[in-house]
This record gives C-alpha cells, structure tokens and sequence, in this order.
C-alpha cells in the first residue's frame, strides 16, 4: 500500500506543478464568461448600429396590418409582386412579403423573398403577426368581438410536486431538473474523455521512454497502475473543484455587470410578446424560492463526486491497458471503439431518453449497467431517483470498477513490457486468461 501511495503522490504533485495545468485550470473558466460577454457585446453592438430594416409588403387580400419593431419598419404598398422583388434586387428593400388573397379560413401561399435567408426570429415574427391579424378578421367576420377572446384566454402554470413514500411533498420544476442532469451529465462525460486519455498518454510515454521498466523493479506492475490511476482522478477532482468555484463566481459577476437579457430570452420576445409576458404574470417568485429550496443539493452534489469518481476509475482502468498494450496513439486507436461505444450510448441516452422519460424503462437500464451509469444515472438524480436504485447502480459500479481494474490489470502486467509488437484483440485475451 506504501509504494501505489508513493506512486499517487507522484502523479497528483508531477501534474499539479506543471505551468500548463495552473494555466488550464485557472484560465478555462474565464472562457465561459469571456464568451459570454462577447456575444452578448455582440449582440449589442450590432443591435445599436444595425439600420432599420424595410420590408416592402403586398398584401392582396387589404386585410392585414404589420406592426412594426425596432428592428424592421413595414411598407405597404399597391405594387406587383415582381415590382417589389426589384426593389429588394437593387437593395431598396430588405425583403418582400408577398400576401395572396385566400381564404381566411386556410391561409396558405403567404411568402417572403430577400436577398439572404432570413432568420429564425424574423419569421417567427411575421407568423406571429400574421396569425393575429388573421384570428382577428375570422373573429370579426363571425361577429365575435375580439375583446371577449382576450379577455377569457388565460396562462395555466402547473405546479409539480413530488410525493415520497411518507407523503413529503416536494415542490420541483421540469426545466430546473432537465438543466441538473444534462449539464452533470455532459461534464462527467467530457472528463471521462479528458482524464482517461490522459492516463493513456502517460502509460504510452512511460513505456516508450523505459522508464517503466525501472519502476517494476521496485513494484508490481498492478501497483504502478492503480497508483497513477489514482493520482490523476486526484488531479481531475481537484481541477474540477476550482473549475466549478471560479465558473460559478465568475458567471455571477458578469451576468450582475451587464444586467442583460440572454438572446434566447430576446428571441422569444421578439416572436410571442404575448406568450412571454403570460409566462411573466404567472411567474410567483415565492414558487421560484421553494423550487430553489426542494433541490436536495447534497444528495445531487455527493451523487457527481461519486459518479465522477466511479466512472473515472472504471474507464481510466481500460485506458491504461490500453495504453500498456501499445506504443504510440495511432496504435490505440483500434482498440478505443469497444470502450468509448458505451459513452457515446450513454450520452446519446441522456438527450433521448432520461432527459425526457426519466423514468422509463430504458433510463432505468442506463443508470444501472456500470458502463453507462456515470452519465445516465447523473441525468435522473435531480428528478429524484429511488434510494435502492441509486444503491444499486452505485453498488454495481463498485463492482464494474474492480472487474474493470483486474481485465486492465492483467493486460498491463504484460503489455507494459512487450516493445515492437502490435497486438490484435486475440493478443489481449490471451493476456487476460494467462494465470499470474
């Protein structure tokens, strides 16, 4: 146990005084709110100095009238369709909606032309106002008064509680869950990436240089694997710690600084004002506070060290093996495909499946197989997660990690001294059933 500690501590404080992992860890978090503040500057910037833009509008039917906005200015006119679109070729007008005359219960072959494509929130604009006007006129030609629509249309706002197995109420919230799981997701299956690739380099490098063979000479090769596995999760969970601190004050200080509506927020506005201030009026902040509040923070933040950790150790084991069993990169590249196959299901599980039906059948098996548990698992907890599933998954990833760790084991202790050969899948079975 002395010499893997020996090795741990090798690993951790060789990595940790390196100049390139000071500067990754402490400059990696400016880039989020860096890039933050540069859109949105953007955005500003080209909000303040873009012109008003004119859209030249036929409408055939003289029904419809577009209110304009502070970035596009509407002109109606009696001119021919191809009049119109010359004034958008010689650059008079921005685009051109052309309005046909159809009947106002199917409107149909209503058109823009431009130049370039228009985007999103421009069109869902036009439809927005369009589909107002249009309800308007069927309204009125019914002889209803618009009036008594807008007065009885209503904004319903659900509110979700979760009931335990002794009737504790919980108040919780679709979108709050839903962002949880996927950013806890996502970040655990970038690290496995990062810190897994790292464990190979390192073996790769080790071996190539010989230095491997000296340190066999003072302990076994299973010692030497497990201690630098080890010692780099120690490296990867120290990073992520000062990485989820200085993102999290960083990302505080810019968004208090700039008090800016993101541009997803803007865009809604821009294309259903009526839906978002619904939204808005309906919006109870002492709701917001109990959701906030019912977000079993330590159970979420002690289930990421876990998983983190789990799901590091489990893959670190198969890249050192990896690692131990060739002696370059592009070698390792046939050998990758079985061991990241499980992520990649794993990632794709989360937006299909467990982002979506936590609780479905499928999510269930993501978040149990050892192999794809780190990430699937991640995704369900901030919904709520029975505790013997949760122990479950835990319990076979455990398990998952050791089987793991004695395959990559038996690999290592002979692929970590092997030079000049290349291997195929029937060499590292062989490894594997050979007795020590």
């Amino acid at each position: 146990m002395d010499k893997i500690w020996l090795v741990i501590q090798r690993e951790y404080v060789s990595r940790v005084k390196k100049k390139s992992f000071l500067l990754v860890t402490l400059l990696t978090p400016l880039i989020f709110p860096a890039i933050m503040g540069v859109f949105v500057w953007i955005a500003m910037e080209e909000e303040g100095g873009q012109s008003l833009r004119i859209i030249e509008v036929v409408d055939d039917n003289k029904l419809f009238f577009l209110e304009s906005s502070d970035q596009y200015a509407f002109s109606f006119s009696d001119s021919s369709p191809e009049e119109a679109k010359k004034l958008v070729q010689e650059g008079n007008r921005y685009g051109f909606l052309h309005i046909p005359k159809f009947d106002i219960t199917e409107p149909t072959g209503i058109s823009f032309y431009g130049e370039k494509n228009p985007s999103m929130n421009l069109i869902s604009y036009l439809e927005n106002n369009l589909r107002k006007k249009i309800e308007e006129q069927r309204l009125f030609e019914s002889g209803i008064d618009p009036q008594i629509i807008n007065d009885v249309r209503t904004q319903v706002a659900i509110k979700s509680i979760t009931l335990d197995e002794e009737g504790t109420e919980t108040v919780s919230d679709a979108t709050v869950n839903y962002a949880i799981g996927f950013v806890a997701g996502i970040m655990i299956y970038m690290f496995i990436f990062i810190y897994g690739n790292q464990i190979m380099q390192g073996v790769i490098e080790e071996k190539s240089s010989r230095i491997v063979e000296i340190l066999v000479s003072s302990l076994k090769p299973f010692q030497l694997m497990l201690g630098k596995i080890i010692g780099i999760a120690g490296v990867g969970l120290t990073q992520l710690l000062i990485w989820i601190l200085l993102i999290g004050i960083l990302t505080t200080i810019v968004t208090g600084f700039l008090g800016l509506q993101m541009p997803q927020q803007q865009a809604m506005e821009m294309a259903n004002p009526e839906m978002t201030q619904g939204l808005m009026q309906n919006t109870d902040m002492g709701e917001i506070l109990q959701v906030i509040s019912g977000i079993n923070y330590v159970q979420i933040a002690l289930s990421f060290v876990f998983y983190f950790l789990g799901g590091y150790l489990l893959y670190g084991a198969l890249f050192a093996g990896i690692g131990s069993a060739v002696d370059s990169p592009s070698d390792a590249q046939q050998f990758m495909l079985p061991v990241t196959i499980p992520l990649v299901v794993a990632y794709m599980g989360l937006f299909v499946f467990i982002l979506n039906d936590p609780n479905s059948t499928t999510s269930f098996w993501l978040s149990i197989v050892p192999l794809t548990s780190p990430i699937a698992m991640m995704g369900r907890v901030s919904y709520g997660v029975p505790f013997w599933e949760l122990a479950l998954s835990m319990g076979l990833l455990i398990v998952g990690f050791l089987l793991t760790t004695w395959v990559a084991g038996k690999i290592y202790r002979i692929g970590i001294l092997m030079h000049g050969t290349k291997p195929s899948y029937k060499t590292l079975w062989k490894w594997i059933r050979t007795n020590n």
